[in-house]
């Protein structure tokens, strides 16, 4: 009190050890098992598409395309130009509801199954013990010093990472530019300044994220760590620890269990179950927002149960409630249909069909109708008046189309200039023309008229836009 009063308060010291926990390098040992063996049947799947969707040809091109330069994407046998966003946008939604459901239903399924982190850092990982080995040998090489070994197998590890990132790099960009265009500008050492960014960004992006970072993505990184638990309830199935069977843990002998004078849980406290986690988590701890749901942990613990002679699902997909309310397999899977996850699939399958019924009527004709802004009308040399336009006509279908062009909604209107217009398959054109009319057909000032554009010989695809006639 003396010191504050005189105003000379001693300076309190205060000691602060970090302001992030330190990093401590996951050395997840391999596993078999149900779970991993679907994990590697997605990594399969999903890079199959990935690596072989660019290679399918339709016709004369790649079948999946995104072509920035001519502003066209091309997927299988239909063509999306600029105007087409509302697509992109229903992708998005689409995208954005499935995930909703998944993670309603079963936790961060996505993430352990079929997150590009999750299947390149699996990738990785498995050229990593195919070169050092397993666990233990990789623990121990990275604690010796540099030798000649040593960095052989370092050597050699990275080297097949930044294969595998290099070719993922050109396999991206592939989608983007014609990935035989692309593989020829790389052999003849023509590659433009964009294509070879994205080539190399793609890569060291891949070689850094899966190859170092890790599980820092998931945990630090990704942003559905963090809002996952607004989509979960008490029954929605996540990796849980039974810790009512688990519990009191302890080592103990094949069959011993039950005769043991200490009553001990089947957990024998092994810890294989933290040891195979790529994120270096411990289950048994409960739910933690670094889970991503691989089950690596369920194969790892069934098989302890296997040798010590206990029943299997010590660790497994349950939900909060079934633990909690010892509900049984029915019981707990009949409590995945609620309003949660009713909702979720009605308004995905109303947003699918929706997509679907709009694709199929889609017209793959395209008009813009403008206005010459310099004249809004004139009088033409036959006494009528004159209004000028310009109609950007696009061709969306795969076939060439020839298109006629009339004018309605004055009485007399008619078109001076080119009526007809000859397009190749997805390209456009703009074609200038004027339509006259009588001094007296309308009325003063604005008056609407319509264009329509139609297919010669496909009565389906036509197009009417509507616009303005401006009589003085």
């Amino acid at each position: 009190m003396n010191q504050m009063a005189s105003g000379k308060a001693k300076a309190i010291p205060i000691q602060v050890d970090g302001l992030y926990e330190k990093h401590h390098t996951v050395y997840a040992r391999s596993v078999t098992g149900f779970f991993n063996s679907w994990r590697w049947v997605m990594v399969c799947v999903t890079q199959a598409l990935f690596y072989g969707l660019c290679w399918i040809e339709w016709g004369d091109r790649q079948a999946v395309l995104f072509h920035i330069t001519e502003r066209k994407f091309y997927i299988f046998g239909m063509v999306f130009w600029p105007q087409d966003v509302i697509y992109l946008a229903i992708l998005l939604v689409i995208s954005a509801y499935g995930l909703f459901l998944v993670t309603a239903v079963g936790g961060r399924l996505f993430c352990g199954y079929a997150c590009p982190q999750t299947v390149y850092t699996e990738i990785l990982m498995w050229i990593e013990r195919k070169i050092e080995g397993e666990r233990p040998a990789r623990m121990k090489l990275d604690a010796q010093p540099m030798s000649a070994r040593k960095f052989r197998l370092k050597f050699i590890k990275h080297s097949l990472w930044l294969l595998v990132a290099l070719w993922t790099g050109i396999t991206f960009v592939g989608y983007f530019t014609p990935i035989k265009e692309l593989l020829n500008e790389i052999a003849t050492f023509e590659l433009g300044p964009w294509e070879a960014f994205w080539i190399f960004f793609y890569m060291a992006f891949l070689y850094l994220m899966a190859g170092f970072l890790r599980e820092q993505v998931c945990k630090y990184m990704c942003p559905y760590a963090r809002f996952q638990g607004v989509m979960f309830d008490p029954d929605t199935l996540i990796i849980s620890y039974d810790p009512e069977r688990g519990e009191p843990r302890g080592g103990r002998r094949k069959g011993a269990a039950a005769s043991t004078a200490k009553p001990l849980g089947d957990c024998v406290d092994c810890s294989i179950c933290v040891q195979v986690c790529p994120t270096g988590i411990d289950i048994r701890q409960g739910l933690q927002l670094e889970c991503i749901a691989c089950a690596a942990c369920i194969d790892a613990c069934d098989q302890v149960m296997d040798k010590v002679g206990s029943p299997r699902g010590l660790i497994r997909y349950s939900t909060e409630n079934a633990l909690a309310k010892h509900y049984t397999v029915g019981e707990m899977f009949s409590h995945l249909l609620r309003p949660r996850t009713l909702l979720y699939s009605s308004i995905l399958l109303a947003i699918i069909l929706a997509a679907a019924w709009s694709l199929a009527h889609r017209v793959p004709l395209k008009v813009d109708v403008l206005r010459d802004r310099s004249t809004l009308s004139r009088e033409a040399d036959d006494g009528r008046i004159e209004n000028v336009f310009r109609l950007h006509i696009s061709n969306t279908d795969e076939a060439p189309h020839r298109y006629s062009i009339s004018v309605s909604g004055i009485d007399g209107i008619d078109i001076v200039g080119e009526r007809s217009v000859e397009l190749p398959s997805a390209s456009s054109k703009t074609v200038a023309l004027s339509a006259r009319v009588g001094p007296e057909a309308g009325k003063k000032g604005s008056n609407p008229i319509f264009f329509e554009v139609r297919a010669d010989q496909h009565e389906k695809i036509a197009v009417r836009e509507k616009t303005s006639f401006f009589l003085p």
